[in-house]
């Protein structure tokens, strides 16, 4: 039956119903935390503001990450299950929003898989130098890479969590360690006499200039991602009580690493007056830190395996998500119960990780098969942002206008404050179309970006209610 927004909240727990393996820990929530929500090219971004940047994460912070993780406690508190946000959306706002919330979160889990992958080779040639400049050119070698890494993906989802929180884990940490090596360099160069301006703690007001808008906005959303974890909310020991905590065990370790690691990333660049790299801001931060000698070459280089695990851990996690939601929408009876049926013994959707995996090989192939399909690759890519921002804003608006039963059961103070983040969504939504390098003009570019969400979203709606029809029509 096709759920209406007034229908309680006490539904099956459907982790118990279909035996999924409950694996994950506080701990494992905690490093998942991490490993979604700070990734390493945010600090370089946030540096282009100057001396604002403590400002505006701060105020990042105030207008996006706490109505975010106000939103995420509460919510998963009253329907700690399998889905996550998709659950919450579809409980709140019925069938054809909560279809529509997980096939957003769906089409940006793919799109961002496909172009971390794709980005591996030449992140490779970088870390090991001159000598391996020719795998990224070498487009057998690049495909023959891939094609491992996507397959050691699908068969580490297929094996489930009992495998996968640790590969999440060791990247988390890995992350970690990457962003203390970025932040004790400051004072290993003060230790060493050099007149380094760190200043992590001053707050000046930003630009009002187009590309500082643009920026901010960026900046606005790199703290996304808290709520990505209550998408295996059926596989962890204690959902209702874990999740709320990993949140607040992991967001002071979250905020150093973004405030310290940006002002460390400006220290050095305004110290030597060298052009911020937005794409690899790390590891030439540390090169800028410890120079061209063979001590700044090995902890370059390691910094750059450190994040490179990172990017394998992130992907591994993001494909984990990316392959429950069909699952749950198929338990929903929203799309094939095929994308629901599980490995006999592992427990994972083995239908939904093959439909995923051959979607991100297509990617690939699409994002090096020749000039347009490169462009469309990237306008997929730069649009992804957009598919998650709209999740957010179907999060934000469920306790501010969603189902009333759940509205009463949380406090008045956090609808208020869910109430911020749905206008900071809203920002951000419009920030995002904006292009923050200057090397696009405005209006084509953010016609293409709003273009391609519209598309990607009539697909989506598309598929959906051919599907709703052919159930009305059978007997």
């Amino acid at each position: 039956m096709p759920s209406s927004p007034d229908q309680g909240l006490a539904p099956t727990d459907t982790s118990i119903n279909h035996h999924l393996s409950r694996q994950l820990t506080l701990r494992d929530l905690v490093l998942s935390q991490v490993l979604t929500v700070v990734g390493s090219s945010w600090v370089g971004l946030a540096a282009g503001l100057g001396h604002a940047q403590t400002l505006v994460w701060l105020f990042a912070f105030a207008v996006f990450y706490a109505p975010m993780a106000v939103a995420v406690y509460f919510l998963n508190r009253e329907l700690p299950l399998e889905g996550g946000l998709y659950v919450w959306a579809r409980r709140s706002f019925g069938d054809t929003v909560g279809f529509l919330t997980a096939w957003n979160i769906w089409a940006y889990g793919l799109s961002s898989i496909a172009t971390i992958l794709f980005q591996i080779p030449s992140e490779f040639a970088f870390m090991i130098g001159p000598r391996a400049a020719w795998v990224p050119e070498s487009h057998t070698t690049v495909f023959i890479v891939l094609a491992v890494l996507l397959t050691l993906l699908a068969l580490s989802a297929i094996r489930g969590l009992a495998l996968g929180k640790w590969i999440h884990n060791v990247s988390g940490a890995a992350m970690i360690t990457a962003f203390a090596l970025l932040i004790l360099a400051p004072f290993w160069a003060m230790a060493h006499h050099v007149p380094l301006h760190f200043t992590p703690f001053e707050l000046h007001l930003p630009h009002t200039d187009p590309t500082s808008l643009a920026l901010i906005g960026q900046t606005l959303f790199a703290a996304a991602g808290l709520e990505y974890i209550a998408i295996m909310a059926g596989e962890a020991k204690s959902p209702s009580r874990d999740i709320g905590r990993s949140i607040l065990i992991a967001t002071p370790i979250i905020v150093v690493m973004f405030i310290f690691g940006t002002a460390s990333v400006l220290a050095f660049h305004e110290f030597t007056g060298v052009p911020i790299n937005y794409i690899a801001p790390i590891p030439q931060t540390l090169r800028l830190a410890f120079g061209n000698t063979a001590v700044g070459t090995v902890i370059a280089r390691a910094v750059i395996l450190l994040l490179q695990i990172r990017i394998l851990g992130a992907s591994s996690y993001l494909f984990t998500g990316v392959s429950r939601l069909p699952m749950a929408a198929g338990w929903d009876h929203l799309i094939p119960k095929w994308f629901s049926r599980l490995h006999p013994r592992y427990r994972t959707p083995t239908n939904s990780i093959l439909v995923a995996t051959l979607i991100i090989a297509a990617l690939i192939v699409l994002g090096s098969s020749g000039v347009h399909a490169a462009v469309a690759f990237n306008l997929l890519n730069n649009a992804s942002t957009e598919f998650y921002v709209l999740a957010y804003l179907a999060m934000f608006s469920i306790p501010v206008i969603g189902l009333k039963l759940l509205r009463n059961r949380i406090p008045t103070w956090a609808i208020l404050i869910c109430a911020l983040g749905l206008i900071t969504s809203m920002a951000i939504f419009a920030l995002n179309a904006y292009p923050f390098d200057g090397s696009s003009k405005l209006l084509p570019f953010a016609t293409e970006i709003i273009g391609t969400t519209l598309v990607v979203n009539l697909i989506g709606y598309a598929f959906y209610r051919s599907r709703s029809l052919r159930q009305s029509v059978k007997p």
